[in-house]
Order: structure tokens, then C-alpha cells, then sequence
């Protein structure tokens, strides 16, 4: 019988519920699968067959709708990050990509569904899809633009001004144009795309940073092919152009100054994301747990010789830092009371180092995990190396390392250019 993680020692929760629902969505739905979602990564087919189970059939796909428009609320709870770790942790042990793609889906609705303000005259527009019966709703938070990659996330130095994608206001509708690549989403899968915007192209004040939902079906709206990637396969990314695309006036999320603010809140909790590493890693853990008992050496079993059970200690001392450090920070950010709003910038750069750390050392120990199932690790059979090439791609989204450091560097040092 292959072994789990011991989680015993963790008591977030309500959460043993939560985890246990998810990981058996995962081992039935999700497991089996996941090498056919990387190969169909163009139709999705398959890939949403496992989705509409846990987000139509269990619900999953009205969490984040307050309560009066017929949601769960998830937006509104005190534990709100402690939350989606234990959401995201099980899922990515399943599929990192398919994580992604599901958690990116709610990342957009955070701006206008999380306390204390919400948009409740946007939401209830976008319920009846959260509420569909028979189609799978997605969000998307849509940044990234080529001329400037992860400066539009670098708020606290650049304020906004670097970005390209325009919003301009005629009458009680803003027109949208500009370019986005490589959100999660794109490609056609999002329903509604939330859009990073300037309202005056340069400047550097942070009212001007708009953020508006962008329904994918309006004329202007045009979405290039999904590229093939390495990694992640089955978390469609493309190009995306808005011309002149209309939206009601009541689409930007929150307004002047709050979208700024409600933007880098988000970009915090994104950091969480740090936690869809430790998922593979748990999956990695369990095949090395089968694999070197079984296998023999010198008529021993490959964990009772001292160099491998060296390196094995070392993959489960990674998983417990790793996961007190990601499931640390979730507690920081779920008391704003104590710890200071998630937009500081202190907050912003704790999020940052520790979303950094996790990942490079995450990946790391799948790399020693590979040394040791030698010819299997490579084996696609195996999945490992699957999880190896997902886990690089956490490496380096959300700006990467580079952004990481330097908001550490900032706050830490007191570095006032970086």
C-alpha cells in the first residue's frame, strides 16, 4: 500500500474535512489522468471532465458569490488563505497545471467577492455563470504585457507606469485596448477576463491603475492560438487583444486608488501559489516511499543504506519547511488585525521571499528524487519528471525570482531604486 503524507501535526481547520474531500476528487478524477490532460492540452476535453465534477456536481464554481446571489461566501471567511492552501496543496499534488488553471479562475474574483468591499451590482451580472448547470465558469486575472512582463506587478516602484492596456471613459461604458500575454485562462477558456488597465497611459498614480472585467464574448475581443509549453501543459496560456472593447462603467472593480490597493492585496495572497510546489512534491514523496522500499541493494531495501536515507531526509525536511513556511505566511495574511494590511509592503515582501524559497527549494528536491529513482525518474510513467518540469514554471511566474529579491531587498534594506 503506498503511504501518505503524515499530516497530524497540522490542525488548520475544518480544513481535515476540506483536505480529505479534495484529495479523494483527486484520486479518483484527477491522478488517474493527469498525463492525458498534458497530451489533449489544446481541447481540454478530458481536462474538463474532472473539472465540472468538483465545480459543477460538489459546487466549487460558486465559492467565491456572496451568500445572497447564491454562492458559498469564500470570499468573506476570517481564514480565507489558510483556506485555499489546503485547496491548492491537494489539488496540485494531483495536477499543478490543472491547479492553475482552477485558482486563477478565482484569483480575478478576489477584487470584487473578498471583505470588506465587494461590487455586488458586477457579481450579480457574473452569477448566473457561477450558478450554470451545465457549462464550467472561469475567470482570469489578465496582466502581463509585452512590452513589460512582471513590471505591472512591481506596484510599490512603478505604479502603474509601464502599463500599456488602456481604459478610456465614453458616457457609462469604458472602452479597452491593448495586448496581454501569457495569462492563465486565455486561449479561450475564461468566461470573463480580469484586465489590468491605465486610464492615463505614463503616469505613475496609483488612481490610474484600473482594473476591469472584460466579458470574452464582446466584440473587439480577440485571442490567439495556446501555446505548447513545457510545463504545466493543461493551463492554457495565448496572446490576447482588446480593440475598442465596451463594458459597463459598474465593470471596473472598485474604483480609483482601491483597484491599486485591492490589486497588490491579491498579488500577496498570490504568493500562496507557493504551496502548488508542495503538492507535486507530497505526490513525489509517496512513489519514493514505494520505490525505495521495495527496491533492494546488496540484499537490503534502497532506504536502509545511509547515502539514499541522507537524501530522503533531506526531500522531507524540504516538505516540512516548505509547507510551515507557506502555511505560516497564510496565517500572517488571514490577520490583518495583528500583521497590518496585505497590501504593505512588508507583507508584500515576506509573501514574496517566502513564495521564492519554497519554489527553489521545492524544486531542488525533486531534482534528488530523480537521482534516486535513477532510469524511473525519467520515465514519463512515473510522473515525476512531469512534476519536475511543472514545478520550474512556479519558479518563475509572478515575477520570478528577480521581483522577489528586489521587494525583499526594498523593504529589508531600505534599497529606494530597486
Amino acid at each position: 500500500m503506498k503511504k501518505s503524507y503524515n499530516f497530524s501535526t497540522y490542525r488548520t481547520m475544518p480544513a481535515t474535512t476540506l483536505r480529505t474531500m479534495m484529495r479523494n476528487w483527486v484520486d479518483t478524477y484527477v491522478r488517474p489522468r493527469r498525463r492525458e490532460f498534458d497530451e489533449h492540452w489544446d481541447s481540454h476535453a478530458i481536462f474538463d471532465e474532472a473539472l465540472k465534477v468538483l465545480m459543477i456536481d460538489i459546487g466549487w464554481q460558486k465559492a467565491f458569490m456572496p451568500p445572497e446571489l447564491g454562492g458559498w461566501g469564500a470570499g468573506n471567511v476570517s481564514n480565507i488563505a489558510s483556506f485555499c492552501t489546503v485547496v491548492f496543496e491537494e489539488m496540485s499534488r494531483g495536477d499543478l497545471g490543472m491547479n492553475i488553471a482552477f485558482a486563477s479562475g478565482y484569483w480575478s474574483l478576489l477584487m470584487i467577492a473578498m471583505k470588506p468591499e465587494y461590487n455586488m451590482r458586477l457579481l450579480a451580472d457574473l452569477a448566473p455563470l457561477a450558478q450554470s448547470k451545465d457549462k464550467l465558469f472561469f475567470g482570469g486575472l489578465f496582466m502581463t504585457e509585452p512590452q513589460g512582463g512582471s513590471d505591472i506587478e512591481n506596484v510599490d516602484l512603478i505604479h502603474g507606469s509601464t502599463i500599456r492596456t488602456t481604459a478610456r471613459l465614453d458616457g457609462d461604458e469604458w472602452v479597452i485596448n491593448g495586448h496581454k500575454l501569457w495569462p492563465s485562462n486565455s486561449g479561450g477558456v475564461a468566461n470573463v477576463h480580469g484586465v489590468v488597465c491605465t486610464t492615463n497611459p505614463g503616469s505613475s498614480n496609483d488612481d490610474d491603475i484600473a482594473f476591469i472585467f472584460v466579458p470574452d464574448d464582446l466584440p473587439g475581443v480577440t485571442q490567439g492560438k495556446p501555446y505548447e509549453k513545457a510545463g504545466v501543459a493543461s493551463d492554457k496560456n495565448s496572446d490576447v487583444w482588446y480593440e475598442d472593447v465596451r463594458v459597463p462603467a459598474y465593470y471596473r472593480a472598485l474604483g480609483p486608488g482601491k483597484d491599486a490597493l485591492r490589486y497588490k492585496e491579491v498579488m500577496c495572497l498570490g504568493m500562496l501559489t507557493a504551496i502548488f510546489n508542495v503538492g507535486p512534491l507530497l505526490d513525489i514523496y509517496e512513489k519514493l516511499c514505494d520505490f525505495c522500499a521495495r527496491k533492494t541493494l546488496h540484499g537490503r531495501p534502497l532506504n536502509e543504506h545511509e547515502a539514499v536515507a541522507a537524501e530522503l531526509a533531506e526531500i522531507a525536511g524540504g516538505i516540512e519547511a516548505c509547507r510551515s513556511a507557506v502555511y505560516g505566511l497564510a496565517a500572517v495574511l488571514d490577520r490583518p488585525d495583528l500583521y497590518g494590511p496585505r497590501w504593505s509592503h512588508q507583507n508584500v515582501a515576506k509573501a514574496r521571499l517566502t513564495k521564492m524559497f519554497v519554489a527553489d527549494r521545492t524544486y531542488q528536491d525533486a531534482g534528488r528524487a530523480m537521482n534516486i529513482l535513477q532510469e524511473y525518474g525519467a520515465d514519463r510513467q512515473w510522473d515525476i519528471e512531469k512534476h519536475w518540469r511543472d514545478m520550474k514554471m512556479v519558479q518563475l511566474w509572478l515575477g520570478g525570482k528577480q521581483l522577489a529579491l528586489m521587494e525583499g531587498a526594498r523593504y529589508f534594506y531600505d534599497c529606494k531604486t530597486l
